[in-house]
């Protein structure tokens, strides 16, 4: 095998009989536009995968803006409370041609799937496909909302009569895109006629749309078909948009098959629910000190999933936004931030622009490229009670190889330890 590093060879591209591209490599680049000149097929890791994978092999796909991770990590963990051989995969971190490989693959697979992942995987064809949510994301590399959501309805290009969708009801841009769509339409929401639904009781109205208190959730209840499946106090994820992603997995893993929907295995789905725990930087309580509560939501790169956890938060918070700007205004932030910011402290290079939209509405402090000085500003301005929470509607490619280093920085110094002053991209 030959391999080439610091150039490509074009030519040799052009001559190929397939291109296997990274999902972060854009369509425009030179070696893919090369590729498609000369004819070669492109596609992506998860499509060879798939071609590996035995037909026995089921999956359930998860794409969406936000929630995709937390749902597939629900998919996989009520499948193995099932009983099944399960394995989390694709956009969640674990390469589908490496679970392939296996001696001997899965019975069943929960599979992220990504806008990058599906624009180059033809062969998609889950058991059951998954919309969470849609809003604007990855501007710096869609030229239009459109061209994203586009990529998001690859999800259905091989959907047939006898394909099953679940799908956020609540979600007009979702319900849109799946109209028409070959298959059965489950639904997740807030209403009664949902096959999957979350209800709160009459007496607590304000929280049907809004069950945003992390210390003390409303007394909802999540239904199947109009049978309690679990109380909302028994499902240990914060906020509301976690209520969405519990529901939307749950609905998933029940229509898969049939014999799910037997009460022992609906038993063991809540059951499920209930043990499942917040994954690394999505909404991670990373300690209380001193009395101020910190929290890493460094996954939350996009302005949509950062406004969700600023919906989510009670108490007095001093918000860290920033990092490498993806296109979007930050102006969409000013609701939750008024209501419930204390400060809010940019940084990085999003920071200037953080500034324009939202530093004449909120006390504002605007940082450099140096994380530890604005841990040190936030620790400076917090007072117990208060929480610091690292959301930063950015990706993090500035200053950190990803977001999990971000967040595994914030967690470190949060608890006061040391990190390299200044670090990557200051």
């Amino acid at each position: 095998m030959e391999a080439e590093a610091g150039r490509h060879d074009l030519d040799r591209i052009a001559r190929a009989a397939l291109v296997v591209a990274s999902p972060g490599v854009p369509p425009d680049a030179a070696p893919l536009a090369r590729a498609r000149g000369a004819r070669v097929p492109i596609v992506s890791e998860i499509e060879i995968g798939l071609r590996f994978l035995p037909a026995t092999t089921r999956y359930i796909a998860v794409t969406g803006t936000n929630g995709k991770t937390t749902t597939t990590a629900l998919v996989g963990h009520l499948l193995r409370a099932l009983g099944h051989d399960a394995v989390d995969a694709g956009n969640i971190g674990t390469p589908l041609t490496e679970v392939a490989l296996a001696p001997t693959p899965p019975a069943w697979l929960a599979l992220e799937m990504s806008s990058f992942q599906l624009h180059d995987t033809p062969g998609i064809a889950p058991a059951v496909g998954v919309v969470t949510n849609l809003s604007p994301d990855h501007l710096d590399r869609y030229a239009t909302v459109a061209e994203y959501y586009a990529d998001k309805a690859l999800l259905f290009r091989n959907a047939t009569p006898a394909s099953r969708w679940v799908l956020n009801h609540r979600d007009a841009a979702v319900r849109e895109m799946a109209a028409g769509v070959p298959g059965a339409h489950f639904y997740f929401g807030r209403s009664p006629e949902c096959d999957m639904s979350y209800r709160v009781p009459a007496e607590h109205p304000a929280a049907i749309e809004n069950d945003d208190d992390d210390d003390e959730p409303t007394p909802g209840t999540i239904y199947w078909r109009g049978e309690p499946l679990l109380r909302r106090d028994r499902l240990a994820l914060i906020g509301d948009h976690n209520v969405d992603n519990a529901m939307a997995a749950a609905l998933a893993v029940i229509v898969a098959d049939e014999a799910h929907q037997r009460p022992s295995a609906l038993a063991r789905i809540a059951e499920g629910l209930g043990t499942f725990r917040a994954l690394p930087h999505r909404l991670e309580v990373v300690g209380e000190y001193g009395g101020v509560l910190w929290i890493n939501d460094s996954k939350a790169t996009n302005v949509s999933s950062t406004r969700v956890a600023l919906e989510g938060m009670t108490r007095p918070t001093i918000v860290l936004l920033g990092g490498k700007h993806k296109g979007e205004p930050y102006t969409a932030l000013l609701p939750p931030l008024r209501r419930i910011a204390k400060a809010v402290i940019a940084y990085g290079e999003a920071a200037p622009l953080i500034e324009r939209d939202l530093g004449r509405a909120l006390a504002f402090y605007r940082m450099g490229s140096d994380f530890a000085e604005v841990i040190d500003r936030a620790r400076a301005i917090a007072d117990p009670g208060d929480v610091v929470l690292l959301s930063p509607a950015c990706s993090s490619y500035d200053m950190f190889r990803n977001y999990e280093e971000r967040g595994a920085t914030f967690r470190r110094l949060a608890a006061g330890g040391k990190a390299e002053r200044g670090g990557r991209g200051a």
